[in-house]
């Protein structure tokens, strides 16, 4: 019984991870616009673009909402060189709708792991386990594991950004749509690549502060449970 009890713990754990680096990614997106003017100003967007700063943050607002599925179509009027015109154009469209799909994707995987974890949590309970030791050793495992693949990612990204950053858009685009010709395109020069390293770190950051801090709870709760039973059993002699 006690094995079959370590496989509800696992699930938690896992759903956990995946809650957290779902929250960690919109946490990162939608937090703080400041960031993306911080952004745009340190890679000389505005110039690249000759717009002004207000109409590019513009932009970005109704890009973001539309990542959300909170517009319809990614159709933004902005005045770019002196012409007011459409900033997105049909590729872009497409691309950004499939962007759209993973990341909408994304959210509806944190609901699912929600429940994963609510059930998780449930069947332990109707297992009668000891659940803070279960959930707090089946958590530092997961991390564990987590810690080496992330640990290979950082060097991988440290060495080479442009080839991870390709590999992810082969991997989940079936199309060569994604690659874009600065001459040619607004929203590419609007979203440089050193913009996306800067979103890598800024996520990754928020994650493993989320990691830590969970580790701590499960750390700090199982003290306090020990503290108590500590305490119960000295009263009882």
């Amino acid at each position: 019984m006690k094995k079959v009890q370590w496989l509800p713990g696992f699930l938690f754990a896992v759903s956990l991870l995946v809650i957290l680096l779902i929250s960690s990614f919109e946490i990162a997106m939608y937090a703080d616009f400041g960031f993306y003017q911080e952004e745009y100003e340190k890679y000389g967007v505005l110039a690249d673009l000759d717009m002004t700063m207000e109409d590019v943050m513009h932009v970005t607002r109704e890009m973001m909402a539309y990542l959300r599925g909170n517009r319809e179509n990614l159709s933004v009027t902005a005045t770019v060189g002196g012409r007011e015109q459409d900033f997105f154009n049909e590729q872009d469209r497409f691309h950004m709708g499939e962007v759209q799909g993973l990341f909408l994707g994304g959210l509806g995987l944190r609901i699912g792991a929600v429940a994963v974890a609510a059930a998780s949590l449930m069947a332990l309970l109707f297992l009668k386990a000891d659940v803070l030791r279960i959930l707090s050793r089946a958590y530092q495992v997961t991390v564990g594991i987590l810690a080496a693949f992330l640990a290979v990612l950082g060097i991988a990204v440290a060495r080479d950004f442009n080839a991870v950053f390709t590999l992810f858009h082969e991997i989940f685009f079936d199309n060569d749509l994604w690659m874009f010709d600065p001459a040619e395109d607004y929203m590419i020069r609007m979203l440089p690549e050193g913009l996306f390293f800067d979103f890598v770190l800024r996520i990754g950051g928020l994650f493993v502060a989320g990691l830590i801090f969970v580790m701590v709870v499960f750390c700090g709760l199982r003290w306090c449970a020990h503290k108590g039973r500590g305490e119960a059993r000295a009263a009882k002699a």
